[in-house]
């Protein structure tokens, strides 16, 4: 955020590819302390609570690279009604804000969205095995689970980010959808 009324987000999941806010510039973008992962139990966009999916969260540790949008000052309230909406249905992620270095040097602070280790929902860091059992069984408001890991894999390829444990769990699925 800035001084001026502007905002600016990180998105790491599928903020990045379906923002659904307007914005006047957008960048590669990386934020520390916190590394991107499947470790929140979804109930609503991706599964449902008897048949929960699983979402990318921000969880303690390491660093993320994902995309920051910077959002002009007269869309700024309505764009954080929206994320808050949007992220908060459920209240799994905390909305802080932290310094984020764009792709070209500079440094802003962006309204990012964090999981909330002490919340039910969740997960942790589970082996690959149940990660995949969890999304594809989730089906939620938003759609598929296994279409949510491989938009967002595909739009980190895209953009020339490699998330390893993403990728593995994406080709797992993908090879799913390959079987007759």
């Amino acid at each position: 955020m800035t001084g001026d009324g502007e905002l600016w987000v990180f998105g790491y999941g599928s903020l990045m590819w379906r923002p659904g806010f307007s914005y006047v510039e957008r960048h590669l973008a990386t934020v520390h302390g916190y590394h991107r992962s499947l470790c929140v139990y979804s109930h609503v966009h991706r599964g449902t609570a008897a048949r929960p999916g699983l979402v990318l969260g921000l969880d303690r540790g390491g660093s993320c690279r994902g995309i920051a949008f910077r959002v002009a000052a007269q869309a700024r309230a309505a764009t954080i009604a929206y994320l808050r909406e949007r992220e908060q249905v459920t209240m799994v992620y905390r909305e802080v804000v932290l310094r984020t270095r764009l792709d070209d040097g500079r440094n802003v602070r962006a309204i990012v969205y964090i999981v909330d280790q002490r919340h039910g929902q969740y997960a942790g860091r589970l082996p690959q095995e149940e990660i995949l059992r969890l999304v594809r069984q989730g089906v939620g408001v938003s759609g598929r689970n296994p279409a949510y890991v491989a938009a967002t894999h595909d739009h980190l390829a895209q953009i020339g980010v490699k998330d390893a444990r993403l990728a593995a769990i994406a080709a797992r699925l993908g090879a799913d959808e390959a079987l007759p």
